[in-house]
């Protein structure tokens, strides 16, 4: 007997800072205990819930070996100290693993296999590589292709931006007049607080050793913002930086998204579940939809991701208030706004991945709780988290304020 369709509704939505990879606050924070601390967060935005009715944690992680293998949602759940009750699965998306786990998590709840659900996402791109401690392509891709260049997670993501750029006809300019503002927008979101709801503060503690005195120092400080975003970035600036994938390119490293760290989670709760623990909801997670393209030009995914999830909720584009596109390149994402008419202004309205970071697996989740935060603050109705992903799909989600 089938099951009756019911509202998935977000009634806790939280994440760290994201720190900068390898120079940042987080380089000796573990990935599962980054996912803890969202965990613990998240719970503690949803005072009356009893964590004993969490019937499951889905968490997206893109790389998920090393600190961040052996299944890091069941890690992340017993080091938050929930019970044992509470499962834990790690899904891989890619970029769209923490969109995934949201939309998987409501999936369980609308259609009434589960009343109380979190999804999350975790990466440390400090500890594990891009392309993880040991990659091993299957040899069939090489052996069966004429341009094993199309299978860009092989010979690096920046190449297919770099064929987006070309194929749509995206300027080394307009590349780094759209990673400009996503800097400038996100240093005047700081400026003005606008993360504050969303992020959970994290004490870091830095050791220090005299080698003289073999004594050991330790100095604890707080990071409650994300460290990526340069107030003094120009132009000029970005436009001395040389071509980083291709010799007679365009993409730069001040042009794409940075590696980074950091963690998201968000509780998702039926109706029964909210008025049962006294829950306030944020929002209801309307759809989502995730479609494939050639893996060349993985960027434009969004194209068809988005009116694919726009169709599942009987919405416009119009509709969407706030769309939170993530900037793995500036080349695709104006290669996307550019293709369906988006309106910039609806864009990433605090900065994107090129100022604020991409720690990978955790992406989805972050902007997931950037959304919701900023469909409350703003008194929006519709947002949208969307994404373009490895190897060639795109993904997108869509939220309604409540």
């Amino acid at each position: 007997m089938s099951k009756q369709v019911q509202d998935a509704y977000i009634v806790a939505a939280t994440r760290t800072p994201i720190g900068r990879s390898h120079k940042g606050s987080f380089k000796h924070l573990r990935p599962d205990d980054m996912l803890a601390i969202a965990l613990r967060s998240a719970l503690a935005q949803a005072p009356g819930l009893d964590p004993k009715a969490i019937e499951d944690i889905i968490c997206g992680c893109a790389i998920p070996e090393a600190q961040q293998g052996l299944n890091v949602a069941r890690i992340g759940a017993i080091l938050a100290g929930l019970p044992n009750s509470v499962g834990g699965i790690t899904v891989n998306r890619f970029c769209a693993s923490g969109l995934s786990a949201v939309a998987m998590a409501a999936d369980r709840i609308r259609v009434g296999e589960a009343d109380v659900m979190i999804a999350a996402g975790t990466e440390s791109m400090s500890m594990v590589p891009m392309m993880g401690n040991s990659p091993s392509l299957s040899p069939a891709i090489f052996a069966n292709t004429q341009d094993v260049e199309q299978y860009g997670i092989a010979y690096g993501m920046g190449l297919t931006a770099e064929k987006v750029a070309q194929q749509w006809k995206v300027s080394r300019d307009a590349q780094d007049q759209f990673a400009l503002q996503s800097h400038q927008r996100a240093v005047i979101a700081m400026k003005n607080g606008e993360f504050a709801n969303e992020i959970t503060p994290v004490e870091v503690t830095e050791r220090d050793v005299d080698l003289e005195t073999a004594e050991v120092s330790k100095t604890t400080r707080t990071v409650s913002l994300d460290e990526g975003a340069r107030p003094d970035t120009s132009l000029e600036g970005l436009a001395k930086l040389r071509t980083v994938f291709a010799a007679r390119g365009s993409v730069t490293a001040g042009n794409s998204s940075q590696t980074s760290d950091g963690a998201g989670a968000l509780i998702l709760a039926s109706e029964a579940a909210v008025k049962r623990f006294g829950l306030k909801p944020l929002a209801r997670f309307v759809s989502y939809a995730s479609r494939g393209v050639p893996p060349h030009i993985m960027g434009i995914g969004p194209v068809e991701a988005i009116p694919a999830a726009l169709k599942y909720a009987g919405l416009k584009q119009d509709d969407m208030d706030w769309i939170e596109l993530n900037e793995a390149f500036a080349a695709q994402s104006l290669a996307v706004i550019n293709t369906l008419g988006l309106d910039p202004a609806k864009v990433n309205p605090m900065g994107g991945a090129i100022a604020l970071g991409h720690p990978l697996g955790a992406t989805g989740a972050i902007r997931s709780a950037t959304v919701v935060h900023a469909l409350q603050r703003h008194q929006k109705k519709y947002g949208m988290v969307t994404m373009c992903v490895g190897m060639g799909q795109g993904a997108a989600g869509i939220f309604e304020r409540v």
